[in-house]
């Protein structure tokens, strides 16, 4: 059985239209449930080459629909001419386009050496692209598929065992079982003569939602009836437009917002926190104006968190910068810092920058010289006092409470957000200064990922941006609070503070690295025991 060409291109198209839709702004997860059948449907009846050609044709459609917020970013506040921020974007689509076009060709290839699996290996391929995607080139894992879950909270509970990639690999496998059943149903009003019904992709792909969705309700429900310490948090969103941002003249205006806003929290709070780069000046290297913030905080009655450059020198002499996070305690006194250590390429540094990128230096406005911090550093501070929940020896001694910081970019790294939660954070805070996206879907898709961070680690979140989203996420997920985009927010909340560590947050990625794994053992034996192209080129359609 063959397809016109005409028919592949539309069903490649289809899938790379639907794609983006499952992820924010659009918001329409449930799309995502089917948005890769059409791309099965159209490998079934390719060999591995053009479907490869095809996949790639997809996932371009794919990843530009949901990034094409970087022309934004880099147009608008990058002062990046039009032009070349719209080829920058493509250039960066094409290459993401790449691992589904691995992902159609991968699995065409699967198919004719072991036909009898069917699509049965399809999510175990899917995962090994996403985790590669993670690391590879610094790494980018945007609109990772289980993503567009964010919003289905008893679905993705699983990811604290599996991460991220487990919801992935559960809408993957229900794709594959959708797909491998409609292609046995077109074959059988055909008329063809096939051996049966795709028994085992469906009763995976059932099985799988069934496990997944019980385990998550029961999870939810009994999470609700769990004592915890809890922690009272104020987080300042100032709205300060980029073009000032870093204006001299512009800053008694920012820092007046920051009191106000600050002020406005009240009183009888355990942590302040302000958003990425909050201070419009060096903090350690200004004392005018870092006597202006230790006012604040004293005025204030807790520690602040706020994000500020540190300047820091070579041995040689030679200047660089560090994006950082300070605590700051009521007396002035800095508590602790953390340097961010995952920095945004094209953003904070330009890779290959002495070789063949080194252009970008008079194209791209605003990348600063900084370089990574050491680690995942946990900062720490004595909350107010106030009668626990529960009594145990734990409440009963000098009671600190440990958190980790995340800036910005970093927040999208499953394992780096994960080492936090080993090393024993009490709760997570992430700064942010997501002005760069302007008005696109990049900030909710951005704040969707943080929902997967606290699922992983149960941990929850506090999330303070310059404009964002800001607002509370609790170690399951449910968003408490959130503020709008582009408007000056001061909002109070209560977290839960919890040193319970999931599976994932002990072991990491280690299903992901399975799927690798099962992947690279089935690729060996095909290579050396099977003939990866039958004869005659092009296959007729196989049995299901």
């Amino acid at each position: 059985m063959t397809i016109s060409r005409a028919r592949l291109i539309l069903l490649a198209c289809a899938s790379g239209l639907l794609y983006p839709l499952s992820f924010p702004a659009f918001d329409l997860g449930a799309v995502a449930w089917f948005a890769l059948v059409p791309l099965h449907i159209a490998v079934e009846y390719l060999s591995p080459g053009r479907a490869f050609r095809i996949g790639w044709l997809s996932g371009t459609l794919a990843f530009t629909g949901s990034m094409f917020w970087v022309i934004t970013a880099m147009n608008v506040y990058g002062k990046v001419p039009f032009p070349i921020a719209t080829l920058v974007m493509l250039l960066l689509t094409i290459y993401l386009g790449l691992y589904m076009a691995v992902y159609a060709g991968g699995l065409s290839w699967i198919r004719t050496t072991f036909p009898t699996l069917g699509f049965l290996p399809a999510p175990f391929l899917w995962v090994t692209l996403e985790l590669i995607r993670t690391y590879f080139l610094s790494g980018l894992p945007w609109a990772l598929f289980g993503y567009s879950q964010y919003q289905w909270l008893p679905i993705i509970q699983l990811a604290d065992h599996f991460g991220v990639y487990g919801v992935s690999f559960l809408l993957v496998l229900v794709n594959a079982a959708l797909a491998e059943t409609m292609i046995w149903g077109f074959k059988a009003y055909r008329g063809f003569q096939i051996r049966s019904f795709p028994w085992p992709s469906s009763v995976a792909a059932t099985a799988g939602f069934g496990v997944a969705l019980f385990y998550g309700t029961t999870l939810l429900s009994s999470a609700q009836h769990a004592p915890t310490r809890t922690l009272s948090v104020g987080v300042v969103q100032p709205n300060v437009e980029q073009a000032q941002k870093w204006d001299v003249a512009f800053r008694q205006e920012t820092m007046a917002r920051y009191d106000r806003l600050t002020a406005g929290l009240g009183d009888n709070l355990d942590l302040i926190v302000w958003p990425e780069a909050a201070t419009p000046f060096v903090f350690e290297m200004e004392p005018q104006y870092r006597a202006v913030v230790n006012d604040m905080a004293r005025r204030a009655g807790a520690p602040l968190l706020f994000g500020s450059p540190a300047l820091r020198r070579h041995p040689d002499g030679r200047p660089f910068l560090l994006n950082s996070a300070y605590l700051l305690a009521t007396d002035g006194q800095i508590l602790g810092r953390y340097d961010k250590q995952h920095l945004v390429p094209f953003g904070e540094y330009i890779p290959f920058h002495n070789s063949f990128l080194f252009f970008l230096d008079k194209l791209v406005e605003g990348i600063g010289d900084f370089e990574a911090g050491p680690g995942s550093t946990l900062l720490m501070f004595k909350p107010r006092e106030k009668n626990p929940p529960t009594v145990t020896a734990a409440t009963l001694t000098d009671f600190h409470v440990k958190f980790g910081v995340v800036i910005c970019y970093e927040v999208i790294f499953p394992n780096l957000v994960r080492q936090f939660a080993a090393n024993g954070a009490d709760f997570m805070v992430t700064v942010t200064n997501d002005a760069w996206f302007g008005p696109s879907s990049a900030p909710y898709q951005h704040f969707g990922m943080v929902v997967f961070r606290a699922v992983e680690n149960h941990v929850a979140f506090a999330r303070a941006a310059n404009t964002g989203i800001s607002g509370f996420i609790d170690p399951y997920g449910r968003v408490v609070q959130q503020s709008p985009i582009f408007t000056q927010e001061a909002l109070r909340g209560t977290i839960a503070v919890s040193h319970q560590q999931t599976f994932y947050s002990q072991y990491g990625d280690l299903f992901a690295y399975a799927c690798a794994i099962l992947i690279a053992l089935l690729c060996l034996t095909g290579y050396f025991s099977h003939d990866t192209e039958p004869a005659g080129g092009e296959p007729a359609g196989r049995p299901a």
